[in-house]
């Protein structure tokens, strides 16, 4: 059985810079779950990820192809309303767009993967503890 999280984009966007194929090998026995929303940051950034990505050209796409393959979405629009107005709540004073991935580890009661401290600080303090910093759990892999 494998192991599912929520993972927030700054995780993913640090696995598509890395181009290491250990994330590859990670990503077969950890299931990653992503809303939707994720899309629309990967969008803004993508020119700084394939800026700062470790691979050629060829090598970024193809790295990319199977990392996108490995990775479930799901659509935000499916999310209880009472998920979204509860995650809505808890990200308003910290960033508001982190509110889908909130809102699919709360609907899931699965635990969100991030990267950013300021999140992970602002909802622990506010008792929320469905979410765990990426670089805690690549250690305890």
């Amino acid at each position: 059985m494998k192991f599912r999280y929520i993972v927030d984009a700054n995780v993913l966007m640090s696995i598509l810079i890395s181009g290491k194929s250990q994330y590859i090998n990670m990503l077969t026995l950890v299931e990653f779950i992503m809303p939707d929303f994720a899309f629309i940051e990967l969008n803004l950034y993508r020119e700084i990820i394939t800026q700062k990505s470790k691979l050629d050209e060829e090598q970024f796409r193809l790295f990319s192809y199977t990392v996108f393959s490995l990775i479930e979405f799901i659509p935000t629009f499916v999310l209880k309303k009472v998920s979204t107005e509860q995650s809505i709540e808890l990200c308003k004073n910290i960033d508001i767009k982190d509110s889908a991935y909130v809102a699919l580890a709360i609907d899931t009661k699965l635990t969100l993967l991030t990267r950013d401290e300021k999140l992970f600080k602002g909802l622990r303090k506010q008792g929320f503890k469905q979410i765990e910093l990426f670089e805690n759990f690549l250690k305890q892999l």
